[in-house]
């Protein structure tokens, strides 16, 4: 009954006229809406605005804080680059999906699974597009963020996350060898936890475990029967930096050289994201996750970034979401990393 009266009260600020995203953004979250949490909590999603709609699904708050790093991980370089200049205009939308349609690994989703390695899994996958970009699509290896995970000591705590820059600049000063996802044969070093617990018309390969998987060591060897050996399997980057936080200047950066890498602040409401556009709306902080920056759009008058996370592809929109654009949401335009590959 609490929770029916609140929702009541809560919607009663927005019935009977419709909603703009600035006008629902300027109106505060009421403190009783941070601290919902399961069924309650899409619930009031679901009723108090139109952008994005939230499924209820049974997650374990061991499994969340295993896919979800802590914020101390979001701490932007100083030193950022300067914006791109285009003789053209930035278009009202664009999905790099679609401008290099030969590189494949720009639509792959991965799965972090028990391990708090987004900042590595949309580093490699991040680096894997630029790579086949920068290549004209001559190269279209998927680099490996199982190496990244357990061989940059300088880049954070492995499972336990991790700062993306260093994984950009550990690759222009080591390199990084091929990967792919679990299981995967003809690559160096693929993923090493499976896809935990069950996913839609997927392979069951088991539980999660509780709690987080320890990161593994750092060997310096591919796995038996691939046909290289570690050092002649690698690929390097050629520069690594953090783009100018601004909106015009992501989206040059992205038109021009590719996806890039970006973090943003995680809140409950996120974890049950279904589809549409999301915008923070209510539930407590979760920590930070790392995802990567692949397009933008418009959608009924309201701007968003695509983006893929590393949540499997039964996660949102397909293992995409797409998220506020332009006002700095959850923080997802502060800390944003790319890179140049050498090829």
């Amino acid at each position: 009954m609490i929770v029916i009266l609140t929702l009541l009260t809560a919607t009663s600020v927005f019935a009977f006229k419709p909603i703009t995203w600035a006008a629902f953004k300027a109106h505060p979250i009421p403190k009783f809406a941070m601290r919902l949490e399961g069924e309650d909590l899409v619930d009031y999603i679901n009723t108090v605005q139109p952008f994005f709609q939230a499924n209820f699904t049974v997650l374990s708050k061991e499994k969340e804080r295993a896919r979800i790093m802590s914020a101390q991980f979001m701490v932007a370089p100083k030193e950022r680059a300067g914006e791109i200049v285009l003789a053209e205009e930035v278009p009202r939308s664009f999905d790099a999906r679609e401008r290099w349609p030969e590189c494949k690994s720009i639509g792959m989703i991965r799965d972090q699974s028990a391990c708090g390695s987004c900042w590595a899994v949309s580093a490699a996958s991040a680096m894997s597009d630029r790579l086949c970009i920068q290549s004209n699509g001559k190269s279209k290896k998927i680099l490996s963020d199982a190496d990244i995970i357990s061989c940059c000591k300088e880049c954070g705590y492995g499972c336990q996350g991790g700062w993306p820059i260093e994984a950009w600049r550990y690759v222009v000063n080591r390199g990084v060898c091929t990967g792919g996802l679990y299981g995967e044969k003809n690559v160096c070093k693929p993923y090493p936890f499976y896809p935990c617990g069950h996913h839609d018309g997927q392979k069951y390969y088991g539980p999660c475990p509780q709690g987080l998987h320890e990161t593994p060591k750092c060997k310096k060897q591919c796995q038996r029967g691939y046909e290289k050996n570690y050092e002649e399997d690698k690929f390097f980057g050629k520069s690594a930096y953090a783009v100018k936080d601004t909106e015009a200047a992501i989206q040059k950066e992205i038109m021009t050289n590719g996806p890039v890498q970006a973090v943003m602040r995680t809140y409950q409401d996120f974890s049950y994201y279904k589809g549409g556009i999301y915008m923070h709306t209510a539930g407590a902080q979760t920590g930070a996750t790392s995802v990567k920056l692949i397009g933008w759009g418009e959608e009924s008058g309201v701007p968003y970034w695509i983006a893929a996370n590393t949540w499997n592809s039964d996660w949102g929109e397909n293992g995409f979401f797409r998220i506020l654009r332009g006002s700095n949401e959850c923080g997802v335009e502060s800390m944003v990393i790319a890179g140049m590959m050498k090829v």
